[in-house]
C-alpha cells in the first residue's frame, strides 16, 4: 500500500539522517563529507525550515526534496564501511537526539544566520 510504502521511507530517512549524525562524529570520516552531514542533519532536526511549513506546496518541498538529496550526497562521501556502522548504531540506538544543549545551538546559529542577513540587506539599502 502507498501510505506503508511512505511511512517505511520516511523512517528510513530519519533513520539515515540520526547515522549521519553518528558518521559525524567517526574520526574515519572525511572532513567534507562531516561538514555536509552535520548540515543535512542539523537541517532536518532544526526545528527552523528554509521555507515555513504553513506556505502551501512549497513548504513541504524542502523536507521532501533538499533532506533526502543532501542526505543521498552525504552517504555518497562517507566511506562505505562508517555508514555501515553508523547505521547499524542507528538501528540500536532508537532514541531520538533530545539534547537541549544541541537544540540551543541550531537556534542560534539559525538566528546568528538571520542577523547576518539582515544586517546585510540594511547595509544595502543605507548605500
Amino acid at each position: 500500500m502507498l501510505i506503508e510504502a511512505l511511512k517505511e521511507r520516511a523512517r528510513a530517512i530519519k533513520r539515515d539522517t540520526y547515522a549521519l549524525y553518528l558518521a559525524c562524529r567517526d574520526p574515519r570520516t572525511p572532513w567534507y563529507a562531516k561538514a555536509l552531514a552535520a548540515a543535512v542533519a542539523g537541517y532536518a532536526l532544526s526545528p527552523i525550515d528554509l521555507i515555513p511549513d504553513f506556505v502551501p506546496i512549497f513548504g513541504y518541498l524542502d523536507d521532501l526534496i533538499l533532506v533526502p538529496a543532501g542526505i543521498a550526497l552525504a552517504i555518497k562521501l562517507i566511506p562505505a564501511p562508517v555508514m555501515a556502522d553508523a547505521r547499524a548504531r542507528a538501528v540500536t540506538q532508537s532514541s531520538r537526539l533530545k539534547s537541549r544543549t544541541a537544540s540551543l545551538i541550531i537556534v542560534g546559529v539559525w538566528i546568528m544566520a538571520a542577523a547576518v542577513v539582515i544586517y546585510l540587506v540594511v547595509d544595502r539599502i543605507n548605500l
